[in-house]
């Protein structure tokens, strides 16, 4: 296994066809009351295709689905399915879930902070900040190269097979032992030159928070950006496996024996994806922080620029460059972009999505039976076609 993520990609994919078809740490739960994003006012907007789109859950591909989408029309938030098999229990109010690759976008904003105040620049070798983490006759990898994944930087090869991933479920893992694990392969090619989607940059630009600002890259995650936002249900937990507060359980289906069975995969340790797919959020709280992020309000509107720039370099396919630091461009029809991050981890699957302007963003999260499977989620494939379709 490869820590890469292809989410993003099938993602993409699935947006292309919709259109063609439709043109710290621990906190305790808080209330959502008076927080900016926590009303849901409904106006005039018809939710009737996204509110379709998780009808019948729980069932083979997904167990609950949560969604929220916010148009100049109004606001509407929609949640099926159960919190967990056992208890067949409705999904608790403002449940939260692990975001998987999302996390980027809270990383990408830690690193432009300090841009910002002048504590790194972009165009400063990684080396400088890290020395010895990489070899050193490693070729120069900069700051911006870890936020838009032109750093080349070689990821770790794990056994292949869910089996393996239930064994070592709850493995802890070390950013730099990732490091160095993946540093054992070739680099994949000149930094600067290629764009390929991974997390190693991530990982490495969560080592680069932590190295300039002397604190953990949880404490950063809430004294920067969770606590002035009020997103208290937002936190990186370290290497605590739990989802702490309310939440819904995610499940992987594993074939044994012939019969198809849904394990529990709630409680995972997310050590091997530090500050690349381990941070734990809910709706409200992603709401609030992608408003807050695109009006300028977390990133000064100098940085935040890189978070809507594509790098001038090809993917490792050939094709256009499609990341920006910690985003996804995605065009829509007229030519404006639709902004995208999407995450996975066993159990779930999350997506935000926004227009520059703000003026319509789109949140998701769905507890996938096969979050890390090759074929994306037919729950999730119908959440954004019919989002998409109410564009």
């Amino acid at each position: 296994m490869k820590i890469t993520n292809s989410r993003t990609v099938l993602v993409v994919a699935a947006l292309g066809l919709a259109l063609t078809v439709a043109t710290p740490a621990a906190a305790a739960p808080g209330s959502t009351a008076g927080r900016a994003g926590a009303t849901c006012r409904p106006g005039t907007l018809d939710p009737s295709p996204l509110r379709g789109s998780i009808t019948g859950l729980p069932n083979a591909d997904a167990t609950s689905a949560q969604v929220r989408i916010s148009t100049p029309e109004g606001c509407w938030t929609g949640v099926s399915g159960v919190r967990d098999l056992r208890s067949q229990a409705p999904v608790p109010p403002h449940a939260r879930f692990r975001i998987g690759s999302v996390t980027k976008v809270f990383t990408a904003a830690l690193v432009l902070q300090l841009a910002a105040e002048g504590r790194i620049d972009l165009a400063d070798p990684v080396q400088r900040h890290l020395p010895g983490l990489l070899p050193a006759d490693y070729p120069t990898v900069t700051v911006r190269q870890l936020l838009d994944h032109t750093n080349g930087i070689p990821s770790p090869r794990m056994p292949e097979g869910i089996e393996w991933q239930l064994a070592h479920r709850y493995d802890r893992w070390t950013p730099e032992q990732i490091v160095r694990l993946g540093l054992r392969n070739p680099r994949e090619f000149e930094p600067g030159t290629r764009q390929h989607y991974t997390n190693m940059g991530y990982i490495v630009a969560g080592l680069l928070v932590e190295k300039v600002t002397g604190h953990s890259y949880a404490r950063e995650l809430e004294r920067r950006i969770a606590g002035p936002l009020r997103l208290r249900d937002t936190y990186a937990p370290g290497d605590d496996p739990r989802i702490l507060g309310p939440h819904a359980h995610g499940y992987q289906a594993v074939v044994r024996d012939g019969a198809t069975e849904l394990v529990d995969a709630t409680t995972w340790s997310q050590t091997f994806t530090p500050a690349s797919g381990n941070v734990i959020s809910n709706l409200v709280d992603l709401d609030t922080f992608m408003t807050a992020l695109f009006a300028g309000r977390v990133v000064p509107p100098a940085q935040l620029a890189e978070m809507f720039t594509l790098p001038a370099v090809p993917d490792v396919a050939g094709g256009p460059a499609r990341y920006s630091a910690g985003l996804t461009a995605f065009p829509l029809p007229g030519g404006e972009l639709l902004w995208i991050k999407t995450g996975s981890r066993f159990g779930y699957l999350t997506g935000v999505a926004s227009t520059r302007d703000g003026r319509l963003r789109v949140q998701y999260s769905i507890t996938g039976t096969d979050a890390k499977g090759e074929e994306l989620s037919r729950t999730a494939q119908a959440v954004i076609g019919a989002a998409l379709g109410m564009l």
